[in-house]
């Protein structure tokens, strides 16, 4: 490609999707047919038309020489000046030959064309006493010249007009029409096949924001229900392995709730105030870790129905519930962003990514700046900074996985189970969007969040 620059103007008019392609390839197809048999078409009209000409041009001139030669001398240079010649045909009464013998000799194809030998073979009282033929200027034009029998000759000038293979309006109007009918329905057959595989990337984008999406149709062609068949039955698959996973979870949180609710009875009869405070924090933080860790696997955002929502309205709700919970770090929680801004989404569920990103920043960096771009090119973008310490490079996207901390960037005692950004990374991929981090320029880190509208 480096070598060969004009490749990319190829490149870049090769279309990017299936259809694009498939249209692309059969239009050029069907230039390449329309060309070739237009030309074929032409061909054959060029041919026709000399043949016409050729045959019209000899007959005249036979005529001609035939009527001339029956007249008196003196009365023939008058009928010749009333003759009525086509096109390419000239004749005089002359004294002497036009045509002379050292004059270039014609082609034999246009010769034979012009059926000019069979003057010489014609009945004996027909026959001229001499005939010339010679080349006028180009191989295209002929001087012939033919002896009476008593005296003068007859030059005839022939040339043959110029072909006109598109001289018809209505076949010209014909071509079109088929060509542009050929480009619709070539255009409608190739949306009408692709369509099956525009309906089976849809559906997988489907699943992958919502597990529960409806199936596809198994209808239509052989390898289209097959193909339908085969993703339905691997989402089916996937839907069982994801209620499997959360049954199982749901189960261990159950079943660990009666002894920690044990532990917490026996840690009141402690006399030792100190170890029942540490004992019942302790059970505490395992409770709110088994019910993040729950919450984490139903992942029950998927549940909740898509309604228009005021993104600005919910991004200030998070930020003034935020300096609610955290008075110290009032001042520090602000929010950036236009007025108001809808969206489809779903209200709980995003809230709580957002109260995630927004209890990250305050609990980490000592500070939350949400900030609110309006859409560009489709695409809301939501950015929650801090100014704290960051995150070192090889750990930005590690820090996604579930129940993955940063100990040495992250105090333990301020909380948390290691599922906020795994939850809101979830809940934005569930919309169609995204959730990265990047560390600032000048110090902090910033969660940047995408959402479709």
């Amino acid at each position: 490609m480096r070598r060969l620059p004009g490749l990319r103007w190829l490149c870049w008019l090769w279309p990017r999707s299936l259809a694009g392609r498939t249209a692309l390839v059969l239009l050029v197809g069907l230039v390449v047919v329309q060309a070739a048999g237009l030309t074929i078409h032409a061909l054959d009209r060029v041919d026709l038309q000399r043949f016409q000409h050729a045959r019209e041009i000899s007959q005249r001139s036979f005529g001609a020489w035939r009527s001339l030669l029956q007249l008196p001398p003196e009365r023939r240079r008058a009928l010749v000046e009333d003759l009525d010649m086509p096109p390419g045909l000239r004749a005089t009464v002359d004294d002497v030959a036009l045509a002379q013998p050292g004059f270039p000799p014609p082609p034999p194809s246009l010769v034979r064309l012009l059926r000019l030998d069979a003057l010489r073979h014609a009945p004996a009282r027909f026959r001229p006493r001499e005939v010339l033929i010679a080349t006028h200027g180009h191989p295209g034009r002929l001087m012939v010249s033919l002896r009476f029998p008593d005296q003068g000759w007859l030059n005839l000038r022939l040339e043959m007009p110029p072909p006109r293979p598109w001289h018809s309006f209505t076949f010209l109007v014909a071509f079109v029409v088929m060509t542009l009918a050929a480009l619709a329905l070539t255009l409608w057959t190739v949306r009408r096949l692709i369509r099956p595989v525009t309906a089976l990337a849809q559906a997988a984008d489907r699943l992958g924001r919502d597990v529960n999406a409806p199936p596809l149709p198994e209808t239509g062609p052989i390898e289209v229900a097959t193909a339908a068949r085969a993703f339905n039955t691997m989402a089916e698959r996937i839907r069982r392995f994801v209620g499997d996973r959360t049954q199982m979870l749901a189960s261990i949180g159950h079943d660990l709730k009666t002894p920690i609710t044990r532990l917490k009875l026996r840690a009141e009869f402690l006399d030792d105030d100190e170890q029942r405070r540490k004992m019942l924090a302790d059970l505490d933080e395992m409770e709110a870790m088994i019910a993040a860790t729950l919450a984490f696997a139903r992942d029950d955002s998927r549940r909740e129905p898509s309604v228009a929502v005021d993104l600005a309205a919910l991004c200030r709700t998070v930020t003034d519930e935020a300096a609610d919970a955290s008075p110290d770090f009032a001042e520090l929680i602000t929010y950036i962003g236009p007025e108001h801004l809808t969206a489809v989404a779903r209200p709980g569920s995003l809230k709580r990514a957002l109260a995630n990103l927004v209890g990250n920043a305050v609990a980490y960096g000592g500070s939350a700046t949400l900030r609110l771009q309006p859409p560009q090119a489709g695409v809301v973008r939501i950015a929650v900074e801090d100014d704290g310490p960051g995150v070192p490079e090889s750990e930005l996207e590690n820090v996604f996985q579930p129940f993955h901390r940063l100990e040495a960037s992250r105090n333990r005692e301020t909380g948390g189970t290691g599922l906020g950004l795994p939850i809101a990374r979830n809940i934005f991929r569930a919309h169609g969007g995204d959730v990265v981090l990047r560390n600032r320029a000048g110090g902090g880190l910033s969660a940047l969040a995408t959402l479709p509208v």
